[in-house]
């Protein structure tokens, strides 16, 4: 039998030693700057912000826990505040082109100046076209053309009237235009006087009126031309004054701004737009410009970085469509939608241009059509504002269409593993765009420089939950925590929210215990309520075991029945629960029926472990010939899922011991994976399940050689609780590691497992004896079952 030692105290947990913590509290330790262990992110992001070829965006993975969005905010923050300073962005009125907003980018602060200056030229407008159409010059240039126009209208229709005086016809305005008429002496002739003249008399008249007649009507057709003309030169006359009053502050606005060509134009565009519309521009009744027009003139400054220093960074944390390329106001005005280039409103890639933008992935993914409009905007490099309805052509009015603007933008994704691989899985175009992968590190080492190093985050983490400053013992608590969290002695967790939250709760202990610094105490206190918060359900499962509800042994022996262990995780708390594994067997054809396989509450892992150990059996007792077996294992009062493959050592220790007869000792639990040559594995959250059957143990009052059997590979990884080191030290609680099946065997049986000899045989008297006898009779039984069989099969042969 194998001499395997229980565990020592210093092996199910390690310390950390406070002496190798020079301080006293960490009010005296400087902020960490760059995250402990993270040298392979850091590195990461350094050339994905570095490189400015297309495509190469980041995509920061890592667990939940980690605060990713801080940290790279944080490393943006740094590098972006030696980078330049992004220019402006503005959209004006296309006076060309009405429905299509014009672009400008100017330099840093200059877009405030240009819409300053703009909005003085409306003042301008609004104030000094008013007063040079009220100017006394104004008025009397426009008198003297409407007096010259209405002279010479009058002086055709003089010349005319004078000619029918000389021929004795009287030429007669009336309301509905002019009437030519015969008279005598200056009067009119009446129709019966005109019709007692006679002929040839009448003749002349009459021929004489015809002819007036024409030339009435061709000095009438001139009217509308002269009327005409008199509109051209009234509006000369304005578009001269509007030049004249304006002429100066736009000559000022385009020397001002010599250097931008692309403001001056516009400018050139609205001093013509202003002349085409003087008429507009006086308004109604001289009443002034009316406000729909004076808009047209308003600069819409989209970004403004006057203040900015350094290169932006966005995080948007509502990434849909709009928010990311910009969207369209509009507003009801008489029963209509209405919108001008002032309700054009910017996206995150506006306001990031020139620097980085950082997105949630999970949250981009989630809005409708937020991915294609990212990667349209980094696959093209122009940001296009654009309304979904109108993109997809469920809308048909018409609105604005702002010309596209080109961005230099380095975008960050921050997201989950599982979003990364599935993203470069089913989408073609990912790792196009997103060609710099950042990975958080799950744990850090743990080694005295690392202590050292989490001391001072920690001390910044206190600093940034005002709460006390940690002494010593506090810090060593929580490194000691930490290795908990990570699952293994010689790691420390990366994920700093649930050490925040537990720094953020011993700080308020402290504040309870009137106490200006957190000590261990504090610490343990903050840790102990947490799990007591969310162990509602680990105490009904107690509860269950101690009422008999729940079946578990822990004291006396039983055949092919053991305490195996798993655990549970329900949101940030998980425990370790035990359970009865049972077995059977009989003669049969080398089947192990996995009965949580049959009935689908089995997971593929779990189904996998009882395979190997199927396989093991097999290869160990039966290398030769046909394993004549028939067995079966279960978890008994299992009623939901099981996966994974941690009872693998529990379900052959239990079979074995159905086959065999051999009882197994019901005071130990047993935990492990199992290989096909017998070898035991690790498996995960070791320390819960050890603490589960302890908790089982104490409250049914037995703690006198009671224990656990774990995988010697998962030592390492034990981080248990206060109490069960309490009874480790006292020997109370055992710990054991096994390597082998047989290990695991030799504690379970008292016997020894026992090897093959040189001849292909087991010891007398040793386990693997009994199990090797036990299935060679399985086999005999097997054989005279078929032998029977097969002569009842030829007698009725026979009699046929």
């Amino acid at each position: 039998m194998a001499d395997i030692k229980p565990l020592a105290v210093d092996q199910v947990y390690r310390r950390c030693p406070e002496d190798c913590l020079d301080f006293e509290t960490t009010e005296t330790l400087e902020p960490l700057g760059d995250p402990v262990g993270q040298e392979r992110v850091l590195q990461a992001m350094r050339f994905g912000t570095g490189i400015r070829n297309h495509g190469f965006n980041l995509f920061v993975l890592g667990p939940r826990g980690v605060d990713r969005h801080a940290l790279v905010r944080r490393f943006l923050e740094q590098r972006a505040a030696d980078e330049n300073v992004p220019p402006d962005l503005c959209y004006v009125y296309n006076f060309s082109e009405p429905d299509a907003p014009r672009a400008i980018r100017l330099s840093a602060g200059d877009g405030r100046r240009l819409r300053r200056d703009m909005d003085g030229f409306i003042e301008e407008l609004r104030t000094g076209v008013a007063a040079v159409f009220e100017s006394e010059e104004y008025q009397s240039r426009m008198q003297d053309l409407q007096e010259g126009f209405e002279q010479r209208q009058q002086k055709g229709l003089s010349a005319i009237g004078e000619e029918a005086n000389e021929s004795g016809i009287a030429l007669i305005s009336r309301p509905g235009g002019f009437t030519l008429a015969p008279m005598r002496d200056g009067e009119v002739l009446e129709p019966d006087e005109y019709e007692k003249l006679p002929d040839d008399e009448r003749k002349k008249i009459e021929d004489k009126v015809a002819e007036l007649q024409k030339k009435l009507q061709q000095e009438i057709q001139r009217i509308p031309a002269l009327r005409k003309e008199l509109r051209n030169r009234l509006r000369e006359l304005n578009e001269e004054m509007i030049l004249f009053a304006l002429g100066g502050p736009v000559r000022e606005l385009k020397d001002h701004w010599s250097h931008e060509p692309d403001v001056t134009s516009y400018l050139d565009a609205a001093r013509e737009h202003v002349v085409e519309n003087a008429e507009a521009l006086r308004g109604r009744r001289g009443s002034g410009p009316p406000d729909e027009l004076l808009e047209r003139f308003r600069v819409n400054l989209l970004v403004d970085n006057a203040e900015a220093e350094g290169a932006p960074i966005i995080y948007e944390d509502l990434p849909t469509h709009h928010h990311l390329v910009g969207w369209i106001e509009h507003q009801m005005r008489n029963g209509a939608l209405y919108t001008d280039v002032s309700m054009i409103r910017p996206g995150s890639m506006h306001k990031a241009n020139g620097g980085y933008l950082i997105l949630d992935a999970r949250r981009v993914l989630s809005h409708p059509m937020a991915w294609e409009s990212l990667k349209r905007v980094l696959f093209s490099g122009n940001v296009r504002i654009e309304s979904l309805e109108r993109l997809y052509g469920l809308v048909s009015t018409s609105s604005l269409q702002p010309e596209n603007i080109p961005v230099s933008v380095k975008v960050v994704l921050v997201g989950e593993r599982l979003l990364y691989y599935l993203l470069a899985h089913y989408d073609p175009d990912f790792l196009e765009l997103f060609k710099v992968e950042a990975d958080f590190a799950d744990d850090i080492e743990r080694n005295d420089d690392n202590h050292t190093l989490y001391a001072r985050m920690l001390a910044s983490l206190a600093r940034q939950s005002n709460t006390p400053p940690l002494d010593r013992s506090a810090v060593a608590g929580m490194v000691e925590h930490a290795s908990r969290l990570a699952d293994d002695q010689r790691k420390l967790t990366a994920d700093d929210r649930v050490l925040r939250d537990v720094l953020t709760e011993a700080g308020y202990w402290a504040g309870e215990a009137n106490s200006e610094v957190i000590t261990r105490e504090h610490v343990q206190r903050a840790i102990d309520e947490r799990n007591e918060r969310a162990g509602r359900l680990r105490q009904a499962s107690l509860e269950q075991i101690d009422r008999g509800t729940v079946m578990v042994s822990t004291s006396g022996e039983a055949v092919a029945q053991l305490n195996g262990l798993s655990v549970i995780q329900l949101g940030d708390f998980r425990f370790g629960r035990p359970s009865r594994i049972t077995a059977t067997a009989r003669p049969g054809r080398g089947q192990v029926v996995d009965i949580e396989r049959e009935v689908k509450l089995g997971g593929p892992i779990h189904s996998k472990g009882v395979l190997i150990l199927s396989r093991f059996i097999a290869s160990r007792y039966a290398p030769d010939n046909e394993l004549s077996l028939s067995g079966s294992v279960v978890f008994e009062q299992s009623y939901g899922g099981i996966e994974g493959d941690s009872a693998s050592l529990a379900e052959t220790c239990a079979l074995l011991s159905a086959i065999s007869g051999v009882p197994l000792r019901q005071s130990l639990a047993v935990t492990g994976s199992v290989n096909q040559h017998g070898q035991v594995q690790a498996v995960g959250g070791i320390s819960e399940k050890v603490e589960g059957f302890f908790d089982v143990c104490r409250q049914a009052g037995e703690l006198d050689g009671h224990g656990v059997i774990v995988p010697a590979a998962n030592v390492e990884h034990l981080m248990v609780k206060p109490a069960v080191r309490e009874a480790v030290s006292e020997d109370r609680f055992r710990i054991y590691p096994a390597e082998t099946v047989n290990d695991a065997l030799d504690l379970l049986t008292g016997m020894t497992a026992g090897e093959l000899d040189a001849e292909g045989h087991y010891p007398d008297g040793s386990f693997n004896r009994r199990v090797a006898d036990r299935l060679r009779e399985f086999a005999r039984i097997a054989r005279k079952f078929r032998e029977e069989r097969d002569k009842g099969q030829e007698g009725d042969g026979a009699e046929a």
